[in-house]
């Protein structure tokens, strides 16, 4: 036996379960389908900025464990998270806190605002839910919905509010005090350098293939007892050859342009656009990330897209029939003995990265029987 662990994927996941083995003495072989380390939070710099090849990811978390992990392969800076929403010709700061109330109604006061909404909310006489849109004018009321929740989200699900469920809203936090920091957690930021040099510094001492899939792997007539174990981190339901149909996902699709001389195109990291009629959901302008004063920048727009076979899965949609659909393909994975399915793919839920971070460092301890 070569390696202990064959680790499909070169992600966070399966980075920070390598580092973790080659820290404890086992051997292992990553490899990738793309031509890349790092996954979706891979970073390519560009004209000196680093760029966020698949959308924006900004580290936030309350777990210190999670927070000490990674600050072992990078060095964070202090940005802080601080959204803007366009809708038509207005501005709004985000999240939905007292800026964003003052800017709407002209309120001063936490009581002023809870005042307005709730006279809103109580016109409304929604008492049970039937959907998302009444789910959310239930919790805002007609305002906030129209203007910040709507149109984003129809853009996000490719549907009417109206049809979808009312449980992808199990709350909207409203925040009766001035502060636009979008996250709560303590600790927060970017690491200096971009990501990818977090995902190396994990891999270091860790043999890598990339451009390399596991179904390549496997028909190079690789495996057999090369390995010990399998951490799966692609789609579960790919890898038992869709035996009981295809889960469903959203997708994304980036337009990057390069601005040669252009030092500030928009003036904030992050840009919302919530209203329907514009395709793409945000325009990211990358050197904010990092506090850039380079000459140029360079911005991405972000448009939600329909997933079909072929394109990158972002986010699994967890209804009542992908739900049902996943159980299967987790029980079939409950009877292997030599392959573990792992991360958002493979365990077909949505982890942020500090959650990611976890999940692989507690499979690790198991693995090790810590």
């Amino acid at each position: 036996m070569r390696y202990d662990y064959l680790i499909v994927g070169a992600g966070l996941f399966g980075a920070v379960f390598a580092s973790r083995m080659k820290e404890a003495g086992k051997t292992c072989l990553c490899i990738d389908k793309r031509e890349h380390i790092a996954g979706n939070i891979y970073t390519e710099k560009c004209n000196d900025i680093n760029v966020h090849k698949y959308g924006a990811h900004i580290f936030h978390t309350s777990d210190k464990r999670a927070w000490d992990y990674i600050n072992r392969y990078a060095e964070f800076n202090n940005y802080i998270n601080s959204p803007v929403a366009f809708y038509k010709d207005e501005i709004y700061n985000l999240p939905f806190n007292m800026n964003t109330f003052a800017q709407m109604w002209g309120v001063k006061t936490p009581e002023e605002a809870k005042r307005k909404i709730a006279e809103q909310i109580a016109e409304l006489n929604i008492t049970e839910p039937a959907n998302l849109e009444e789910q959310a004018l239930s919790l805002v009321g007609t305002d906030v919905y129209e203007k910040l929740i709507k149109g984003y989200t129809q853009k996000q699900w490719g549907r009417e509010c109206t049809e979808l469920p009312s449980f992808i809203i199990r709350r909207l936090p409203l925040r009766f005090t001035y502060d636009n920091n979008y996250f709560n957690d303590r600790y927060q930021g970017i690491p200096i350098g971009g990501y990818t040099a977090v995902v190396e510094r994990m891999l270091e001492g860790t043999e890598v293939l990339t451009g390399v899939s596991y179904k390549d792997y496997c028909e190079a007539g690789m495996g057999g007892n090369e390995f010990g174990k399998i951490i799966y981190t692609g789609t579960i339901d790919e890898y038992y050859d869709y035996c009981y149909g295809r889960l469903e996902y959203r997708s994304l699709r980036f337009e990057t342009e390069v601005m040669e001389g252009v030092e500030n195109y928009q003036g904030n990291a992050v840009i919302n656009y919530t209203e329907a009629d514009i395709p793409y959901t945000r325009v990211i302008e990358h050197k904010y990330f990092e506090f850039g004063k380079q000459k140029d920048t360079v911005v991405t727009r972000e448009y939600p897209a329909t997933w079909k076979p072929g394109d990158e899965p972002y986010y699994p949609i967890n209804d009542d029939r992908n739900n049902e659909l996943y159980k299967k393909y987790a029980e079939l994975a409950g009877g292997e003995d030599k392959i573990i399915f792992g991360g958002r793919l493979g365990q077909y839920k949505y982890y942020d990265m500090d959650k990611t971070i976890i999940e692989s460092l507690d499979l690790a301890d198991r693995e090790l029987g810590l």
